[in-house]
């Protein structure tokens, strides 16, 4: 099974992401973590959402361009060097990153690294291999960062 992020290409100004997230607020899709970037006056927005599919066909409904996205989300160390090993691996063989962004589920145990990558399959079992979980899907989007802490 495949793990999907939604990527938006957005003009850099105010309201442009409380649009996205009115639409698919609407349609009843949570946001389950977001990268946003810009350069200039433009960037990207990647979002990880429970239902990629209906979150792609919502914002594409609506007039937004949305790529829907293969990604592999990595389960890593939260410790200094977690994220190293990983990339080390990759850059071993040669496997560029196209996009990738992070957060920790739980500090100092674990952490997870979403990664673009454009020969997913070969990157996946190459990760595997080297003995690093990945998510599935359903994983992905369940995670609850930070879920042990009581603010």
């Amino acid at each position: 099974m495949k793990a999907y992020q939604l990527t938006i290409p957005a003009e850099n100004k105010p309201g442009v992401l409380s649009q996205i997230t009115s639409i698919l607020a609407r349609k009843k899709i949570n946001i389950r973590s977001a990268s946003i970037s810009s350069f200039g006056d433009s960037g990207f927005i990647n979002l990880i959402v429970n239902n990629p599919k209906q979150g792609q066909k919502a914002l594409s409904k609506e007039g937004i361009p949305v790529e829907l996205k293969e990604v592999i989300a990595v389960l890593i160390e939260d410790r200094p060097g977690g994220l190293d090993k990983l990339l080390q691996i990759l850059c071993a063989e040669n496997i560029n990153i196209e996009n990738g962004y992070g957060f920790v589920i739980e500090s100092r145990k674990n952490a997870v690294f979403v990664l673009e990558i454009k020969d997913s399959a070969r990157a996946k079992d190459l990760i595997e291999a080297s003995g690093f979980k990945t998510l599935t899907p359903q994983q992905l989007s369940e995670i609850e960062p930070f879920h042990y802490v009581g603010y």
